[in-house]
């Protein structure tokens, strides 16, 4: 039997069967029940030509229906520089190489530590490790960090306006790892920080985690939580967007030690979920239980300048069980991307898109409230992302503002409880765009 794209000939797939004494491969597949057999070719297309191919992606692309997006809940339509899908693709970055082969990888490693270098300034942290997965499973591996540093403690507090599905993949992992985790209670849309510290009177607390802005978008005062944390020799982490940061205080002002998130909101387009990238950065001392690889600038003994691979604590390098993390890298374009993006910016660049999204957000929510039907849902300070409590008349609630909305070709925002939406504005959001919304709410 001929197989079109299997690279063995006929006299090889001989040699192997019997190498291990089986007639055919008929035979070697015969514990395979029937049942489950395709008999029949596989349903695929005729060949098509370069061009029909492009008009048959034209035809199903013009089934979408693009919207104007006002939602967020984590993800963000941000800007992206159109240079950065070509810079991308640049022969130093673009190779099948991983970093692992340092002498032939050094564009990996070069823009590896220049997104290092940017994630700690951005932070204001000392150390960042060469990018994760996400910022779910970022949050997940600190929570694990600080259990393992506490050695005899395995409790974790995290607040309660932590976005639920960073909540979710946590406890999938402290399960697994026997962390305890339990939950600090919100006030008011904001962490309560008189219930934290009559939790922090138990014994073996590992660590503390926050998230800023928090789930609702607001932004949360957390002065002196990193004392309260360290007063009791546990770990302070907070998970943060990233571009947020570029106005408010960072990290590493407030004391943490641990500071995670999703990379997304620098640059990566929303991709219908994916993929994304996780940042990770800590303080110095805990450099050696970060998950995932530190790449270092040196010289060659001509004195040139190379990059290397620094710290390598991963399952690929040393035993599993003495591996700080069996899940800790992606394949580091997104973190490329975001380096990029970064340096297409710049400092001023990235505050005065930070500066755009929150001015058009408020504005947003103040034209909002001056229609009866909308109320606020805190009276809290937020960024770029609110809740807004919405009372249409008769029965129009919120399911059917939102339908309305869409039918106008805007995605209006997230329905997070029966009478509340959250809605986000971003720097790529017009006047126009904004006006136009509020327009339609006011009908």
């Amino acid at each position: 039997m001929a197989y079109k794209y299997f690279p063995h000939t006929e006299e090889d797939i001989k040699e192997m069967l019997a190498k291990i004494g089986v007639g055919s491969l008929e035979d070697l597949y015969a514990e395979v029940p029937e049942s489950i057999k395709l008999k029949r070719d596989y349903q695929l297309p005729e060949a098509l030509s370069e061009v029909e191919i492009r008009q048959l992606f034209d035809k199903l692309g013009k089934k979408n229906h693009p919207l104007t997006c006002f939602a967020g809940a984590g993800v963000y339509d941000h800007y992206t520089p159109s240079a950065i899908s070509s810079l991308v693709e640049r022969s130093e970055f673009l190779t099948s190489y991983t970093p692992y082969q340092a002498e032939i990888s050094q564009g990996t490693l070069h823009y590896i530590f220049e997104y290092q270098s940017m994630m700690a300034e951005l932070t204001g942290m000392e150390i960042s490790n060469a990018s994760m997965y996400d910022g779910t499973t970022a949050t997940a591996e600190a929570v694990l960090m600080a259990n393992a540093v506490a050695k005899k403690s395995n409790k974790v507090l995290l607040s309660e306006t932590i976005d639920p599905k960073i909540l979710a993949v946590v406890r999938t992992y402290a399960h697994y790892h026997g962390v305890e985790l339990k939950m600090i209670k919100a006030t008011e849309g904001i962490t309560d920080k008189a219930d934290l510290q009559q939790k922090m009177e138990q014994d073996g607390i590992a660590g503390v985690v926050v998230q800023q802005p928090n789930r609702y978008g607001i932004i949360e005062d957390y002065a002196g939580y990193a004392d309260i944390c360290h007063e009791k020799k546990a770990l302070f982490i907070m998970n943060s967007v990233p571009a947020d940061l570029a106005l408010l205080k960072t990290p590493g002002e407030l004391g943490a030690d641990i500071a995670v998130g999703d990379g997304q909101s620098l640059g990566i387009p929303m991709s219908f979920g994916g993929s994304y990238v996780g940042y990770m950065c800590c303080t110095e001392k805990l450099m050696r239980k970060m998950p995932g690889r530190i790449v270092g600038k040196t010289v060659d003994q001509k004195g040139q300048r190379a990059f290397v691979l620094t710290l390598q604590a991963r399952e690929q390098h040393i035993r599993r069980q003495k591996a700080t993390s069996n899940i800790c890298s992606n394949e580091s374009l997104m973190a490329l991307w975001v380096t990029i993006y970064m340096s297409l910016m710049g400092k001023e660049g990235v505050k005065e898109a930070a500066q755009i999204s929150y001015d058009g957000a408020h504005y947003l929510y103040n034209e909002l409230l001056k229609n009866h039907h909308f109320e606020a849902a805190f009276n809290q300070p937020f960024f770029n992302e609110f809740c807004i409590k919405y009372h249409g008349e008769g029965n129009i609630g919120v399911d059917q503002l939102l339908t309305k909305l869409e039918e106008n070709g805007i995605l209006g925002g997230v329905k997070i409880a029966e009478d509340t939406i959250m809605m986000a504005v971003t720097e790529k959001r017009t006047k126009e765009e904004v006006d136009h919304l509020i327009a339609l709410c006011h009908e």
